[in-house]
């Protein structure tokens, strides 16, 4: 009998693509949805072939009901304080309460245990989800994608297609982790179907770093950009520090400016010594070429 897989988040941009993937995988799939988001975006995942539970993501009781003689709970949730800490907790008590072997919380994300807690607001929610999920009676496993590719393709400093630059921060030659999303579903499908997975599994579609970049952009473009040292580590540090203190209202906002910059900081500051890229057969993953492609 195929595993069943419940997803938190599958209406998300990658929540979509792990319900899609599992689907691939042959999983029986159910969806959490929220009893008033019913319609169009949930109709989009039950054409992949998801069955929807439509619940109080309040109540663990209820939604335990929906959990019971799962294999594994995926979180792909995205959202703040009550989303990363307040619901993905009831959703942990939910699991718990219907016996599930095994949670995949919502990570995806660069490995923020090797950072410094405080330089990142929204790394600091997972770390707080962390000190309750890794001390219950359950297993569980962070995946660490580093940075979703389809940035590269934002027209961000890093790779700014209008100024034709590559901009980077204290070292050209670091490297930099980024999974597409795609990529980082196909993984995460596999991962929720295997029984044996560790604490903790590091992917990348590809290391680059800005000198990387700037090589690139020669190749595919005929000209090199402009490679263009924006500061130090420490200087950036400093500038987030400021800047999150001169806009309080960000707190409140997902992606808000200093969130963004506090990101690039990270993406500067720790990045996978080693992939577990092989750990699955048939993942195919997306080289830095077709993504731009296709931007």
């Amino acid at each position: 009998m195929a595993a069943t897989i419940v997803v938190a988040g599958g209406t998300g941009n990658l929540g979509k693509r792990v319900v899609k993937a599992l689907k691939a995988e042959g999983a029986q799939v159910v969806a959490l949805v929220r009893p008033a988001s019913v319609g169009e975006k949930t109709a989009e995942i039950e054409a992949l072939g998801a069955k929807l539970a439509a619940v109080d993501l309040t109540s663990a009781a209820e939604m335990a009901d929906a959990l019971r003689g799962a294999a594994c709970v995926v979180s792909a949730v995205a959202g703040l304080r009550d989303v990363i800490v307040d619901m993905q907790l009831v959703l942990l008590e939910a699991a718990l309460l219907a016996s599930v072997p095994r949670f995949i919380p919502s990570d995806f994300s660069t490995d923020f245990t090797k950072l410094t807690p405080g330089e990142n607001r929204n790394f600091d929610l997972r770390r707080e989800f962390h000190e309750r999920l890794d001390v219950a009676a359950i297993a569980s496993t962070a995946i660490f994608s580093g940075a979703f590719g389809e940035i590269l393709t934002y027209n961000i400093p890093l790779l700014d297609f209008k100024k034709k630059t590559v901009g980077y921060w204290e070292d050209a030659d670091w490297k930099m982790d980024f999974t597409t999303m795609n990529d980082t579903a196909a993984f995460t499908a596999a991962a929720a179907l295997d029984p044996d997975t560790p604490r903790a599994l590091h992917i990348a579609s590809f290391q680059v770093s800005a000198r990387d970049l700037v090589a690139f952009t020669a190749k595919a473009f005929g000209t090199p950009y402009e490679l263009v040292r924006m500061g130090s580590l420490a200087e950036l540090s400093a500038y987030n520090r400021r800047e999150r203190a001169a806009h309080p209202e960000g707190e409140n906002e997902l992606y808000a400016r200093w969130q963004q910059s506090q990101y690039v900081q990270s993406m500067f500051s720790t990045h996978h010594e080693s992939l577990d890229n092989d750990r699955y057969a048939g993942i195919v993953w997306s080289k830095l070429g077709d993504l731009i492609k296709a931007r």
